[in-house]
C-alpha cells in the first residue's frame, strides 16, 4: 500500500549506519521541517550537523527532499553543506526519482524519510525506494500540515493501525 512505511523509528537521529550499509543504502533523503527540524525554527539542529557527519563518513549520502521554496531551505543546509531539492511536489515521485538518478543510485540504495505519510511516505513508495515514518520532532503544524495529520488519522485506521504506530529506537518494519 502506498501509505505503508517499510520502517518506523522514533527520530532520524537514531539511523545507525551500519544498519544501512547492511541494507545497501547509499544515500539517506529525507524531509526537513518536523523531521530534521522543528517546522517552526530556522535555527538549524546541531544533530542534523552531527548526522550529516555520521552517514558521510560511512560513505551515505544525506539529501533534502522538501516541499519548502529554495530560500527557506537553503538558509537552513548551506552552512551544512547538505544537498537538497526544493519545491519537490510530495506526494508525487518524480523530485525523488530525478535526484536518485542523477546520483546514479537504483531504488533499492535509497531511503526516502519523514514525518508524513500522505507526502514523505506516499512519495518515497511511489518512488520506488525504502520508506521511513519517524515520530514528527514537534507536536505543532503549519495549517497546512494540520489538514494532512487528518487525513492520517483516517489512513490509519483503514490501514488497520488504530492505534498510533509504535515507533521504536532502531529502525523497524513498519
Amino acid at each position: 500500500m502506498i501509505f505503508r512505511p517499510r520502517y518506523t523509528i522514533d527520530t532520524i537521529y537514531h539511523l545507525d549506519t551500519a544498519t544501512l550499509k547492511k541494507l545497501g543504502i547509499k544515500a539517506v533523503f529525507s524531509d526537513l521541517d518536523n523531521t530534521l527540524l522543528a517546522w517552526n525554527k530556522f535555527e538549524t539542529a546541531k544533530e542534523m550537523s552531527h548526522l550529516n557527519s555520521r552517514l558521510a563518513k560511512a560513505g551515505i549520502t544525506l539529501v533534502v527532499i522538501s516541499n519548502n521554496n529554495a530560500q527557506r531551505v537553503a538558509k537552513v543546509l548551506d552552512p551544512y553543506q547538505i544537498d537538497f531539492v526544493a519545491k519537490s511536489k510530495k506526494p508525487l515521485p518524480f523530485a525523488i526519482t530525478k535526484k536518485r538518478q542523477s546520483m546514479g543510485l537504483s531504488q533499492k540504495q535509497v531511503m526516502m524519510i519523514g514525518d508524513q505519510l500522505i507526502t514523505d511516505i506516499q512519495a518515497g513508495n511511489l518512488a520506488g525506494v525504502e520508506s521511513v515514518l519517524v515520530k514528527p520532532l514537534v507536536q505543532t503544524d503549519k495549517w497546512n500540515t494540520r489538514i494532512n495529520r487528518f487525513l492520517e488519522k483516517i489512513i490509519f485506521f483503514f490501514l488497520g493501525l488504530t492505534h498510533q504506530v509504535t515507533f521504536k529506537e532502531t529502525l523497524k518494519n513498519g
